[in-house]
């Protein structure tokens, strides 16, 4: 027999009972509190896709480049997103660790790509959080015109509505972190909560655009505003950026394992389902967004979902949902921020950032790793006070940041088909502590895992390409419509002069076969 080094097992025996005893199985001891359940676990992935706040962002942009039929986008970005969480809903069965997209990427390619996988996806939910705070400026101000506290303008593009943006989404960051503080069972407690309150406002959304139709659901077949339809296959490749800025976030879920219960059954289930309400629910909103709306025209474009929202429901109840949208917001933050700063503990833990020691304790009364929570809020102020100076520079950052995600989702799909080539899980049966069969692709893994790294290729080349409407619409700054290349380009590099070059830990254990 030779000895050889690989990962950690995959699977525990089934005699070794308790979630604890599957952790030391990898090496790690049981510090975070588990005490997450089912709905926590979906809630975090549903939480953070947040389609109640992200479509009453970006509908706008949707429509403005596609007309009604960049609906289509949305059915087709979900399928390919499917097939990356099918992906990881297998590996989340075989490795339920914090820091799930690094742990998953490390353990399929290898300490290089495990680390940048990370990378890339630390710097993305940083960003994405910031940009999710910023968003409260779009709501608060129309629910009640004193949450304007700087100047009189609302409007983000505006020297006051720009500073008074910085001001929400600051307090908004020092509430979510403190709430991370406080521990996990807080933390879940408040997600959960929100998450209903954004269920029940889709719900009331879809009834109400549904019960004010103008027009039939054939209207997702007209390509456009008269007069803009040439070429418009580029046109609806546009149009999809929309659905790929929402339909992310929803593998959080993995984030959590360690504070999960019996995580490997959950977690895999979660986060198909997290993926798939949300497809289910933002499609919903968006055809009765279109066979409501009261015209299909620029103004449409311009107003998006609150203009439709605003002739269907009136000023008292449109003020009604606008609340549900900034509750919306709120657990968006805090969903993107919990998850960031497990993944931060994670690889901290195993020694690959600057403070290692101090980002990976945990808090023994909370059970909660408290550094990387304060860290990322004061990184994501930090971010938000961007946006005084140059709003464009920051609805680019937050573009670019979605790009990051979709590399490290290839960090993770692209290895692991490698390792599937070469004959990886080997017929292994995954099990959980109790002996019972988890979640598998079985026979059909290498096709929908071959298809997962095609869609993520495609789509990080669509989102990065250097497009003037999306990155610089008021063609100021030139150079920002190369923003996609040239951020990842300074990722790239950073992370190299920022690699540890130790090996992590812990070490793989050694294993004869």
């Amino acid at each position: 027999m030779t000895s050889t080094t690989i990962d950690p097992p995959a699977e525990p025996p089934a005699s070794r009972g308790g979630d604890a005893d599957d952790l030391s199985a990898f090496g790690y001891d049981q510090q975070l509190h588990r005490s997450l359940g089912k709905f926590a676990s979906f809630a975090a992935g549903f939480s953070f896709v947040s389609i109640l706040t992200t479509i009453f962002q970006l509908f706008g942009l949707g429509f403005g480049f596609g007309g009604p039929a960049f609906f289509w986008t949305w059915p087709l970005v979900y399928a390919g997103q499917f097939l990356v969480a099918l992906c990881f809903a297998e590996i989340a069965a075989r490795y339920p660790i914090s820091g799930a997209i690094y742990q998953w990427s490390r353990r399929m390619g290898g300490e290089v790509i495990g680390w940048f996988g990370g990378w890339f996806m630390m710097i993305a939910q940083v960003v994405t959080a910031a940009a999710a705070a910023i968003a409260l400026q779009v709501v608060l101000p129309s629910v009640w015109t004193g949450f304007q506290i700087i100047g009189d303008d609302p409007t983000l593009t505006s020297t006051s509505g720009a500073a008074n943006a910085v001001l929400l989404g600051s307090i908004l960051v020092v509430i979510v972190t403190a709430i991370n503080c406080v521990g996990v069972a807080w933390m879940s407690r408040v997600n959960s909560i929100g998450v209903t309150c954004e269920l029940v406002g889709v719900v009331a959304v879809v009834l109400a655009l549904f019960t004010h139709a103008k027009r039939g659901p054939d209207v997702v077949f007209d390509t456009g505003i008269p007069g803009q339809q040439p070429g418009y296959i580029w046109a609806f490749i546009v149009s999809g950026l929309m659905a790929a800025y929402v339909m992310v976030g929803f593998g959080s879920a993995g984030e959590l394992a360690e504070e999960t219960r019996n995580p490997r059954r959950v977690a895999p289930r979660t986060i198909r389902m997290a993926l798939t309400v949300s497809a289910v629910g933002g499609g919903l909103m968006l055809l009765g967004a279109l066979m409501a709306a009261p015209t299909l025209d620029e103004e449409l474009a311009t107003g998006g979902l609150p203009y439709v929202l605003d002739s269907v429901l009136g000023s008292f109840w449109g003020k009604v949902l606008l609340c549900d949208v900034a509750v919306a917001i709120l657990i968006c933050t805090l969903a993107i921020q919990t998850a960031c700063s497990r993944l931060m503990f994670s690889m901290a833990r195993d020694g690959r950032l600057p403070f290692s020691r101090a980002l990976s304790h945990v808090n023994k009364r909370t059970g909660t790793p408290i550094a990387p929570a304060i860290l990322i809020g004061v990184l994501c102020i930090a971010i938000l006070v961007v946006n005084v100076g140059n709003s464009a520079i920051f609805a680019t950052l937050a573009s670019v940041c979605i790009i990051l995600i979709y590399l490290a989702y290839l960090a993770v799909t692209g290895p692991m088909l490698y390792r599937r080539l070469r004959g990886w899980p080997r017929g292994e049966v995954a099990v959980d502590s109790e002996g019972r069969k988890l979640f598998t692709l079985g026979r059909f893994g290498v096709v929908v895992n071959l298809l997962a790294v095609l869609y993520g290729a495609l789509m990080v080349a669509n989102l990065s390409w250097p497009r003037a409407e999306v990155f610089d619409p008021a063609g100021e700054m030139p150079i920002l419509r190369w923003a996609g290349p040239i951020c990842i380009a300074i990722t790239v590099v950073v992370g190299i002069a920022c690699f540890p070059r130790g090996r992590a830990h812990p070490k793989p254990v050694e294993l004869t076969r």
